[in-house]
């Protein structure tokens, strides 16, 4: 099973641990007395954040894996991602609105309100509400600095840019994205 590191404000680890004894028995790849998952529930589950958690980037990377292997298997074995991606929209419209940053007082942080507005306008171009925002859009932006009040760690936060930039291209590439 997974080992994920911890956080400061990540998932809880044993509602995490339990998801992925039920996807392991899903895939066959345990005997455990629990009832399986399909991908469909995967994408509608929603973690607890608490103190001390596993890092929700991590997680959520492995859940996207673990419902792309689960719709594979549900298909039959057919092609893996022909219909995961465009399932894929709504799921990463819920790991942006989850997203969630500590923030940082006695050194530079991003300002919140920029990051804010960056994430609201990439979730509403993938709803197709605005124009959608790409892959690129997000590797050139630039935050205003917060030297005085609270800002978001800048180092969490362009790892999730650079996780969303990655997802963006995946849905791009694939001919799903809005766009």
């Amino acid at each position: 099973m997974a080992r994920f590191p911890r956080v400061l404000r990540g998932y809880f680890t044993s509602e995490v641990d339990a998801l992925l004894l039920r996807i392991e028995a899903a895939l066959g790849r345990t005997d455990a007395p629990v009832p399986p998952i399909t991908a469909d529930e995967l994408r509608a589950t929603k973690l607890s954040v608490v103190v001390r958690g596993y890092d929700p980037h991590a997680v959520d990377g492995a859940l996207l894996e673990y419902a792309r292997e689960l719709e594979h298997r549900e298909r039959g074995g057919g092609e893996p991602y022909t219909e995961t991606v465009a399932g894929q929209v709504p799921w990463l419209v819920r790991w942006i609105e989850q997203a969630q940053f500590s923030t940082t007082r006695l050194r530079p942080g991003y300002r919140e309100r920029d990051v804010d507005e960056l994430l609201d306008r990439v979730t509403a171009g993938l709803l197709g509400q605005a124009p959608p925002v790409h892959a690129d859009d997000i590797r050139k932006c630039v935050f205003g600095s917060a030297f005085l009040g609270a800002g978001y760690n800048e180092v969490e936060v362009d790892r999730f840019l650079d996780e969303l930039a990655a997802a963006l291209d995946h849905l791009r590439q694939a001919g799903s994205a809005p766009g």
